[in-house]
């Protein structure tokens, strides 16, 4: 290839292929960097590898969320959850020095390092609702994010949340952003605890909400009763304490 070629294709990446995300080889050849030529513009500076297939421009500020997009086009299911979907959705007890995100997904995988080692993350990929639930339910971009990853809504990520106390959530500190949590979708709400296979998470959103007299309760123990059972639940949680769940 002509250097006057190279230099037209240069020209093309510079301005066609976003700033602050990574870029795939699926991308770069839309502009016609081929692999070859992808080498040559790590040899030469203008890009960084990150990992296999995957680049950056050089000296570029990878932006949190325009990364967590592109896992999101490349990890099936993949969403911010969780204690962290709340946060954005403004439901949190406090704010950390240093958030951990929640990431979810339909199956294991590694968080590449290039990712986590810029924005700490913990990735779960549990099986938490039932295969009758419609794929995706719950998941959808922020209003002012609509190029961002998916995100879940509030009924879903209480849930998430909840089904990792006494794992990596601390049950206080849940119980206390649950109790924020008074303008839930009732209707939501219910479709997915109609669908949670989790008896830990169906049991403390069914009684913090009662305890805490929050408006869904109602709603919250017909649609989880079923579900319930008669029996009381426990566990141990990681701190070797039992975590002790009335019907």
């Amino acid at each position: 290839m002509s250097s006057s070629r190279r230099t037209s294709i240069l020209k093309r990446l510079q301005s066609e292929m976003p700033r602050g995300k990574p870029l795939d080889s699926h991308g770069l050849a839309s502009v016609g960097v081929y692999p070859e030529l992808a080498y040559r513009y790590v040899r030469s500076g203008w890009l960084e590898r990150l990992g296999r297939g995957v680049l950056m421009f050089a000296s570029d500020q990878l932006q949190r969320d325009r990364c967590l997009a592109f896992l999101a086009g490349r990890v099936a299911g993949f969403h911010v959850g969780g204690k962290s979907a709340l946060a954005l959705h403004g439901l949190r007890h406090n704010v950390p020095a240093r958030e951990v995100l929640s990431l979810w997904g339909e199956k294991s995988t590694r968080i590449p390092q290039w990712f986590s080692s810029r924005f700490p993350s913990r990735y779960t990929a549990r099986s938490l609702f039932a295969e009758s639930l419609p794929r995706g339910f719950g998941l959808q971009t922020l209003p002012e994010d609509p190029d961002g990853p998916p995100v879940s809504v509030p009924e879903r990520a209480l849930l998430e949340m909840l089904s990792e106390v006494g794992v990596s959530q601390e049950l206080d500190e849940a119980r206390l952003i649950v109790e924020t949590a008074r303008s839930l979708r009732a209707d939501v709400l219910a479709e997915l605890l109609r669908a949670c296979r989790q008896q830990k998470a169906l049991r403390l959103c069914v009684s913090w909400a009662e305890e805490l007299a929050l408006p869904w309760a109602s709603v919250a123990r017909k649609a989880a009763e079923p579900l319930i059972g008669s029996n009381r639940w426990v566990s141990k949680r990681k701190n070797g304490k039992s975590l002790i769940l009335k019907p």
